[in-house]
């Protein structure tokens, strides 16, 4: 099996796609009133600027939405009828003009993908435990003025109409289903891990110096966050977008799941080191499959329960009928084949 997944240097108001193009998103967009993106939102609204500079926290909170609602309206477009998109996102904690106020990034996303005609689904929380022992923001043991540290972020959950349909015994499909298992703690409301912050190293694929700001920026999710939603919400052979690419995680994610893929990213500098992150994909796909298949084996060596059915690829036992085709993938080989988009070619074989 072979998938393709392209980066093009651009801007998410304006995806270099089709209509009806892809499966599934993941993505997480920069965080409007976090102040490490103040100066990206406003480069590209003066009125952003100028709200901030006045110390308008208001406006300029939902003026950086409103600019975000313009790639919301891209998803829109370029998502398949069915298709899901996950938006991960976190609410902002800020003091601006001497007040201190949360500003509700997640309602707020919510409220404009819906505007651009997709339908919320139920979402995850995830919880990500920070490592302090003094778990508060404020004034310490003094009522009322405290206020409880935000030690979560919102995986948004939405679709373009209705449940999508496959024809009946799709092979890609049956042979993407995961465990049962995995099924009931990938799909429950909160998701409770740290994971491990991906950053970029001090130089790009060229060996040219990444400067300090563009390295900070570039920490995005752990790995196993869009692996997971990638192996949630597509199968085999389908394509993932993400408009806010960043790292490449959401691309990493589905290269390694076996799905195609296209980013989306204005630092053509973040594009470029890219090529560090593939040569991993192997190596990390194997031992991914490999922990995978162990911890099912686990799961029933631990289970008081029978397997009711026999998996077709392997030697161990299945809990539903759904799991028997399952098979999992692992990356055999990447080779960069494109510069513009930037394209990588995989082959994968089964585990």
């Amino acid at each position: 099996m072979e998938t393709t997944h392209r980066v093009h240097v651009g801007d998410a108001r304006s995806l270099p796609l089709a209509d009806d193009s892809v499966s599934l998103v993941v993505t997480s967009p920069p965080y409007p009133m976090v102040e490490m993106w103040d100066e990206s939102f406003a480069a590209q609204d003066e009125a952003i600027g100028a709200a901030l500079e006045r110390g308008d926290g208001a406006a300029a909170f939902d003026e950086m939405h409103d600019l975000l609602a313009e790639a919301w309206a891209e998803v829109a477009r370029v998502l398949r009828p069915g298709g899901i998109a996950v938006v991960n996102v976190g609410d902002a904690t800020r003091r601006l003009d001497g007040t201190f106020e949360q500003y509700p990034n997640a309602a707020a996303v919510t409220s404009r993908v819906r505007e651009a005609g997709l339908s919320s689904l139920p979402g995850l929380l995830w919880r990500k435990p920070t490592n302090s022992a003094a778990k508060f923001m404020g004034s310490g043991t003094l009522p009322p003025n405290a206020y409880p540290t935000l030690e979560h972020e919102h995986l948004l959950v939405f679709r373009n109409g209705d449940t999508r349909t496959y024809p009946p015994g799709d092979e890609e499909r049956y042979a993407s289903a995961y465990f049962w298992e995995e099924r009931n703690e990938w799909f429950s409301d909160l998701w409770a891990f740290t994971g491990t912050r991906q950053r970029l190293s001090a130089t790009d694929a060229n060996g040219d110096t990444l400067d300090d700001d563009l390295r900070e920026r570039s920490g995005a999710f752990p790995l196993t966050v869009p692996l997971r939603l990638v192996l949630m919400f597509s199968t085999y052979g389908e394509t993932v977008l993400d408009p806010f690419w960043g790292t490449g995680t959401t691309s990493l994610a589905a290269l390694v799941a076996g799905r195609d893929s296209v980013g989306v990213e204005r630092e053509r500098a973040l594009v470029a080191a890219f090529d560090d992150r593939v040569t991993e994909a192997p190596e990390r796909s194997r031992a991914i499959a490999e922990e995978r298949l162990d911890a099912h084996r686990q799961f029933l060596a631990d289970w008081d329960g029978t397997p009711n059915y026999e998996a077709e690829h392997y030697a161990f036992g299945v809990v539903t009928k759904q799991e028997r085709h399952v098979r999992l993938r692992a990356v055999d080989s990447v080779e960069r084949t494109d510069e513009d988009p930037r394209t990588y070619r995989a082959t994968h074989s089964p585990v």
